[in-house]
């Protein structure tokens, strides 16, 4: 949103200046209502019907490729009856009318706002049909909307939203209003282009690193290379000396560079000299790391998190028992636009500009690092060129603003590529062994499972996809140890899931074959108490030709995932000639109830494969003496475009609440591709990533 026009401001001046209906959930006072002034306050989602016919939807979560300022305006258009070509859309500021957090994480975008928005367009198209039966001196029972006009069916007389909206806003905002059947949705569920692909392709949509301010500055930062390590002294002579740098200043994270340009602001950072006292992590680097993953788990106890049946007992009388270990690395986040952020601290106010998943979260670190009350700090959400749970964190924004309020003026702090990667909050790393059990007819009878990582989101969160995941057998049991080495870990992609189910649908895998099985009727028998992922996993057999005849030298690998209230199934077909893996086909069945739009679907059920397909075949991050090794995509590679996959997605048809969607298909792509392999060449891959030497 343009820094003039801010959610207040449009609020006070858009019924005396343009006219119009602004639709919420707040019943305003009577007599501001017969006046024709609407509060700002108690607001939820609302929409604006100006008299040029042109609605307005404000979205109050963000948008980072995810397709979400598509998929809210099509719940609104729905149950509004608006002409879609007469849709725009803008990001508001942080207020309680969104709720006590304001942001995007967990694919909830679409689970938290199905019936909030819909509710919304419904609303508003009854006030509009109300306004226009008074104009008519008819019921309104004979009249009904339709593409951004109210139809008196008498008659067949016409008049335009544009037309009604000064007189629909002066009417009280109804409740219970019926919401659509289903059955007669005309833009929910159809394949929808993007609203926001115009803007991006002709660039008038701003990122963070789009925003300029009158006399902003440029920003970097030096920071410790060692995790939890401090300034102890530093001398800004030489950087001083750089042409354009203005100032040098230390900051909690380190010591800032601020100069008329970033690039100069970078040289003077070169130019500086720090001394820092690393610390404790100093002492860790990746070998010592897994060790005491191992040990934590050989020691035993830890937290039980599930136990079904006598695990003990029924490993004891297994008539065939298997164990496995298996491990994945740390991972960084490395979205395309790298962080960064705009901050402008006044004495009596504070402005924050960010591409960020939480607008409530910046607009507390601004308040807490300037002091202000939270209602004094405003936030201006851009549009993110990647996030994947990394955006979600507060440090690059409460850094911006620390910067801010050193210097007194507005100033844009922007990461390198090497900041990002060496000084994220990382997928943790994982360590995680199995024992299992068969029965005399080679079903899996037992299964415990015991997890070493570092705790983020409590102990659910790290072993989420196992302890509660979709089958059923008659003893189990999942333990988690909480190991801490200094490394930041946080929200990645599918979070916990992300490995764990890599970890499960592998040893389910090996289960299956140590039976004599195949893998998809024995995920069937014990799905028997799952039935939408076992529609799912149908579809998917069927569709990638599940034990029908493959080219020779392809074998075909199955994984199920259970992750965001959607259920997903991945069937990888895969060869490996000469050591060299091919992934020439993934196969995706997602029942993610109602689906909004099927075509934003598809893409981010790509989009998840690849991000997954990246990290199971090339990404990882490892420590030296607390410091990262990794530093960019020569040495943290992404999977390019000669080695995707044809990718094949087949929804489900559901009229279900929606599930999530952005990060339904990542989990899955590692163990689907990794069983496949074992298919093709009965090599067991039970780390990642997959190396050269894995398939020799």
């Amino acid at each position: 949103m343009n820094a003039a026009l801010n959610r207040r401001n449009f609020l006070r001046t858009s019924a005396a200046a343009a006219g119009g209906l602004l639709v919420g959930f707040y019943i305003p006072e009577r007599t501001k209502a017969a006046a024709g002034i609407l509060t700002d306050s108690k607001l939820n989602a609302w929409v604006h019907v100006g008299s040029d016919d042109k609605v307005t939807l404000f979205i109050h979560k963000a948008e980072m490729g995810q397709g979400t300022v598509t998929s809210l305006s099509m719940l609104l258009a729905e149950e509004l009856e608006c002409d879609w070509a007469k849709i725009h859309t803008e990001f508001p500021g942080v207020s309680r009318e969104y709720g006590q957090s304001q942001g995007v994480v967990g694919s909830q975008s679409i689970r938290s706002s199905w019936n909030t928005l819909r509710q919304a367009g419904a609303g508003a198209r009854e006030m509009l049909i109300q306004a226009a039966a008074q104009q008519w001196g008819v019921d309104k029972s004979q009249c009904r909307a339709e593409y951004s006009t109210v139809i008196n069916t008498a008659s067949n007389a016409r008049l335009s939203y544009g037309s009604l909206a000064d007189a629909a806003s002066r009417l009280p905002i109804p409740t219970g209003v019926a919401l659509k059947d289903p059955l007669r949705f005309k833009i929910i569920g159809k394949p929808t282009r993007r609203l926001d692909t115009p803007s991006k392709v002709d660039g008038s949509a701003t990122f963070g690193l789009d925003v300029r301010l009158p006399g902003m500055l440029y920003a970097v930062i030096e920071r410790c290379p060692v995790f939890g390590g401090k300034v102890a002294s530093f001398d800004a002579t030489k950087a001083k000396a750089v042409p354009g740098v203005k100032d040098v200043v230390q900051v909690s994270s380190g010591v800032a560079v601020v100069a008329e340009n970033t690039w100069a602001a970078m040289e003077g950072r070169r130019k500086l000299t720090v001394k820092f006292d690393e610390g404790a992590v100093a002492a860790f680097s990746t070998p010592g790391i897994t060790k005491s993953f191992i040990d934590a788990v050989e020691l035993g106890g830890g937290a039980s998190l599930r136990k079904d049946g006598d695990s003990v007992a029924a490993l004891a009388g297994a008539v065939k028992k298997l164990d496995a270990v298996y491990q994945t690395p740390y991972l960084a986040h490395a979205p395309m636009e790298p962080l960064n952020c705009t901050a402008w601290v006044k004495p009596d106010s504070c402005e924050i500009w960010a591409s960020t998943q939480g607008q409530s979260t910046a607009r507390n670190v601004g308040a807490r690092v300037t002091g202000l009350p939270p209602e004094k700090v405003t936030v201006y959400t851009e549009y993110m060129g990647g996030g994947f749970g990394r955006r979600a964190r507060e440090d690059y924004m409460g850094e911006s603003v620390e910067i801010s309020k050193a210097i007194g003026g507005p100033v844009k702090l922007t990461w390198t590529r090497e900041d990002d990667m060496q000084h994220d909050a990382y997928r943790p790393a994982s360590y995680c062994k199995f024992a299992g059990g068969l029965d005399a007819e080679g079903w899996p009878s037992v299964w415990t499972t015991a997890i070493a990582c570092t705790m983020f989101g409590g102990n659910g969160t790290a072993v989420e996809g196992i302890h509660n995941g979709p089958y059923t057998l008659p003893n189990m049991q999942v333990d988690y140890h909480n190991v801490d080495p200094g490394i930041p870990v946080s929200y990645w992609r599918s979070v916990g899931y992300s490995q764990n189910v890599f970890f499960g649908e592998s040893f389910i895998d090996e289960m299956a074959h140590a039976g004599g099985k195949d893998p998809v009727e024995l995920r069937r028998r014990l799905l028997a108490k799952s039935p939408r992922m076992l529609v799912a996993l149908d579809l998917a057999a069927a569709k990638a030709g599940w034990g029908k005849p493959l080219p020779a030298g392809h074998a075909l690998g199955v994984s199920v995932a259970n992750n965001i209230g959607s259920n997903t199934v991945q069937i990888a077909e895969v060869s490996v000639v000469a050591g060299k893996l091919k992934i020439h086909r993934v196969v995706c069945a997602v029942d993610c109830g109602q689906v909004v739009n099927p075509a934003g679907v598809a893409q981010q059920i790509e989009s998840g494969i690849t991000f997954g397909l990246s990290a199971a075949l090339k990404g990882g991050i490892t420590i030296k003496n607390g410091r990262v090794e990794q530093s960019n995509f020569f040495d943290y590679d992404v999977v390019r475009i000669d080695e995707m996959p044809k990718v094949e997605v087949h929804l489900v048809p559901s009229n279900a609440a929606p599930g999530g969607i952005g990060e339904a298909s990542t989990p899955g792509i590692a163990p689907a591709v990794c069983n496949a392999i074992f298919a093709a060449t009965g090599k067991r891959i039970r780390s990642l990533p997959i190396r050269a030497a894995d398939l020799a």
